[in-house]
């Protein structure tokens, strides 16, 4: 009986060690951090859109997080943006991080498909933007009305021909258009400012406080995150890594929402 005891004891004291860690000492050092001054609190319609972006499963298969490592290469690479940090997420409760990658980051893709036509048409149909797409339709989130009826309201997408049956039309439900409101407000460009943890012990002199921005490349709305300082005023920082050609790029910039 008193091994059982010591045994519970041990286990009892190890995972409030293990949730002191890993939960409650994050948890103080971030709580008060503020919002960027760039980041704009959500609209009432994006609040809506985020809800519906949850009710469809949206999270299951696509992340908020671009970091610095990935699967053969950096999410700024790829287009992504800038690896996040506690501050982008002020406004989010909770943060929508995602845990798989089944689509792509859409933590910027307000920049990469700024076009509120082209994410109500993908919803509506993925497979004729992209014919490999494996994401599912949403046709729930439209109404298919004859050509005539179509109110002063409505909201009419455009799709790429063969899509509707002829003298058909697709409207826009409430629901779409404020998903697409919440999707095209996912815009994280600004810079942010990283103070460097020290990697040894406490007497170690506080490294300088690292700048994040995104790069305004042509070619790219993102770049890889910015380097940091270097101690020697006579070195240069390497251009940014090249967005890969051909297929990948297209595939990476078309799967854009959820």
């Amino acid at each position: 009986m008193e091994n059982e005891l010591k045994l519970v004891g041990g286990a009892m004291v190890t995972l409030s060690l293990a949730t002191s860690a890993m939960i409650v000492v994050p948890f103080l050092q971030l709580k008060d951090v503020p919002a960027p001054a760039a980041l704009a609190p959500y609209t009432s319609e994006q609040l809506r859109g985020r809800e519906v972006y949850l009710a469809n499963g949206c999270i299951a298969c696509h992340t908020q997080q671009p970091s610095s490592t990935g699967a053969g290469r950096a999410d700024g690479a790829r287009g992504w943006g800038r690896p996040s940090v506690a501050a982008d997420y002020h406004y989010d409760s909770p943060p929508l991080l995602g845990t798989m990658r089944t689509g792509p980051d859409l933590f910027n893709i307000g920049v990469r498909q700024p076009s509120a036509d082209w994410h109500l048409g993908h919803l509506y149909q993925p497979r004729a933007y992209v014919a490999d797409s494996i994401m599912p339709g949403y046709p729930f989130l439209f109404e298919l009305k004859p050509e005539g009826a179509v109110g002063k309201s409505d909201k009419v997408v455009a799709l790429p021909g063969g899509t509707v049956p002829p003298g058909k039309v697709v409207v826009a439900t409430p629901q779409a258009l404020d998903l697409v409101a919440y999707l095209i407000g996912l815009r994280h460009t600004y810079p942010v400012v990283e103070q460097a943890a020290a990697a040894g012990a406490s007497s170690q002199p506080p490294q300088r406080a690292t700048l994040a921005s995104a790069s305004t490349s042509p070619s790219s709305p993102f770049g890889a995150a910015a380097s940091s300082q270097s101690t020697s005023s006579q070195s240069t920082s390497s251009p940014p890594a090249p967005r890969a050609p051909g297929a990948q790029a297209s595939h990476d910039e078309a799967l854009a929402s959820p």
